[in-house]
Parts: C-alpha cells; sequence; structure tokens
C-alpha cells in the first residue's frame, strides 16, 4: 500500500461574473488544507476558454490544458450552483470536453442555492456516471438564505463543517480504491 498522498480537484462550476463559487471553492480548500490527507487545488473551469462543446474539433490548447489538469487528479470536489434547477451550462459543457480523464475516480459534491442546489447536485451525479465517476454519499448542501449575506457574501454556518470533513473522508476513501484501477 502506497503512503502517496492522493490530489484531489476542487472545481468551481460557474464562470459568470460576480459568482460565489471562488467564495465556497476556497472554504471547501481552507477545510481540507488543515486535514493534510491529500493535495487539494482549485480549478477554475472560466481560465480554460472552453469553446461550446461540438463546435470545434477539440485540439485548441485550452481543451487540451483542461483534459491535462483533470488528469493529474485522483479525484474532485464540484462547488455546484443550482441554476434553473441543474447544473450550469459551463460546467456540463467542461464535463463534456473530456472522457478519459474522469475515469474510475471519486467525486463529492458541495452545492448551493435557494434548495441548498440540491436538485443541480442530483443532475450532477447522473452526469458523473456516465464519465465513470463514482460520487459519493455525503453532501454538503448551502443555502443562499442562511450561508450568504445578500446572496452574494458567502458565511457559512459551522455545522457545515462535519458534512464537509465526512465528505471529504468519502473522496478519499473512494479515490484511492479506485485508483488500483487506473
Amino acid at each position: 500500500m502506497t503512503t502517496e498522498k492522493l490530489n484531489i480537484g476542487i472545481i468551481l462550476g460557474s464562470t459568470r461574473q460576480g459568482r460565489v463559487s471562488p467564495q465556497v471553492g476556497e472554504w471547501v480548500k481552507g477545510i481540507a488544507a488543515q486535514r493534510g490527507d491529500a493535495h487539494y487545488e482549485i480549478v477554475d473551469i472560466a481560465e480554460y476558454n472552453l469553446p461550446l462543446f461540438g463546435t470545434t474539433d477539440g485540439t485548441e490548447p485550452g481543451i487540451v490544458a483542461w483534459n491535462e489538469k483533470l488528469a493529474s487528479f485522483d479525484g474532485f470536489v464540484f462547488i455546484v450552483q443550482e441554476y434553473n434547477h441543474s447544473i450550469t451550462s459551463a460546467l456540463k459543457n467542461a464535463i463534456d470536453f473530456a472522457r478519459e480523464a474522469w475515469y474510475d475516480k471519486a467525486a463529492g459534491i458541495v452545492s448551493y442555492g435557494s434548495t441548498g442546489g440540491a436538485r443541480a447536485a442530483e443532475h450532477l451525479r447522473g452526469i458523473l456516471a456516465e464519465q465513470k465517476v463514482a460520487d459519493v454519499r455525503t453532501h454538503p448542501t448551502l443555502s443562499l438564505f442562511t450561508d450568504f449575506v445578500n446572496a452574494i457574501e458567502f458565511q457559512p454556518q459551522e455545522l457545515h463543517l462535519v458534512n464537509v470533513n465526512t465528505m471529504l473522508d468519502e473522496v478519499l476513501a473512494w479515490s484511492g480504491a479506485l485508483k488500483t484501477l487506473r
């Protein structure tokens, strides 16, 4: 058994101006960093300038860099905001631009929205299953009404710490187990 630390990508699922996913991602990374049990890195899909899926041959530098970045991880934590009862089109587009880079990895989901982002997380679970990503059960849900001020300033309730840590435990356990398949 190896003692090498796993690499976990924290994927920001929005690209819009004024988004709050960077605040949530930094919060999750801060909690994760205190654990010292893996390498955690925020991955902002906005930085890859991905074109609309299906409008390109797939060789653009952003697409290649996106796939290389995903391939460097053993597992993921998705920061997912709910728009129209689902995930953002930017996140779906980014997921579609990779295939093998997702295979046989684990993922946790931290969602937010008026209902905690639960509907978006459920949609994401189905999409991840098609990419051979095993999503973990524990799913921290953040409310726009109790965890944000004016829907723009993230101030999480302390009760979420237990769920975030449990989710990270599950992501690491599954990521380690699935690494043996790759």
